[in-house]
């Protein structure tokens, strides 16, 4: 690099022994390596370097070059800026990507159906309990017949996600008449089409579910077409450990 440098006239040397070749440099251009040191770490090529060492004097050739430098380096930042930008957002795509591997979804019919149902506005969703405490309470007395299979499903009328208040209806379904109660109605519903995803855990899988869903409808050629409604395979009611719970979320939907 030193003989580069005397080459171009750079950093020539204070003396060059005739014998051996070897170049020789006094202390007073310790401060010249310096600065091409320096020079080259904030990126300076030879050629610029050269010129700021020629310019040391002129004070705008100095300025121009910086300035031209600063620009550049700003560029270079503006451009790993993007790649980060780039970066994140491609990580937050594979992860969607193998969550909805984790979660396969399927499409599905619910035949048509006679239910005990309670719809009801309830503070929040984790506090759907109110509703399955009302119909049990309210249908104790009545000895309801489960029918085969029984669906045990919340459904979510607001459409879309709210903080409070929020309006929410569990059904059950139920072989036999029987007289409404105060909160309980007993009545016939419809088949419906749905995309579901069934997953094995705590409830906090269900936004993850929900996610893989909106997915495989966005990229199958189907659209929403209803309010959305879990299925409770296995439930509190049927154990206290939530890595036991079954839990399916369903979304009504028709294609486009």
């Amino acid at each position: 690099m030193l003989r580069h440098y005397d080459e171009i006239g750079l950093l020539p040397p204070a003396s060059i022994d005739s014998a051996t070749g070897y170049r020789y440099y006094s202390e007073d251009q310790l401060p010249v390596a310096g600065r091409i040191t320096a020079l080259r770490d904030i990126g300076f090529g030879l050629g610029e370097i050269q010129a700021c060492q020629q310019g040391r004097e002129n004070p705008q050739v100095l300025a121009a070059l910086f300035s031209a430098r600063r620009e550049a380096l700003r560029g270079e930042l503006a451009a790993l800026r993007r790649q980060l930008r780039l970066l994140d957002t491609l990580e937050q795509r594979l992860r969607k990507e193998d969550s909805n591997m984790e979660y396969p979804v399927n499409l599905k019919t619910l035949p048509q159906r006679q239910v005990a149902s309670v719809r009801m506005t309830i503070p929040a969703y984790d506090q759907e309990g109110i509703l399955w405490h009302t119909l049990v309470r309210e249908t104790e007395h009545l000895q309801l017949q489960p029918d085969d299979p029984c669906y045990c499903t919340v459904t979510f009328h607001d459409g879309e996600y709210k903080e409070t208040d929020v309006d929410v209806e569990a059904q059950k379904t139920v072989r036999g008449t029987y007289p409404d109660t105060e909160h309980v109605v007993f009545k016939t519903v419809p088949p419906v089409t749905f995309a579901s995803v069934t997953f094995q855990g705590p409830y906090d899988k269900i936004q993850a579910a929900n996610a893989a869903v909106a997915a495989w409808v966005r990229d199958n050629g189907y659209v929403f077409d209803g309010p959305a409604f879990n299925i409770y395979h296995v439930s509190p009611h049927e154990t206290d450990n939530p890595e036991e719970f079954i839990t399916e979320v369903c979304y009504p939907v028709r294609q486009a």
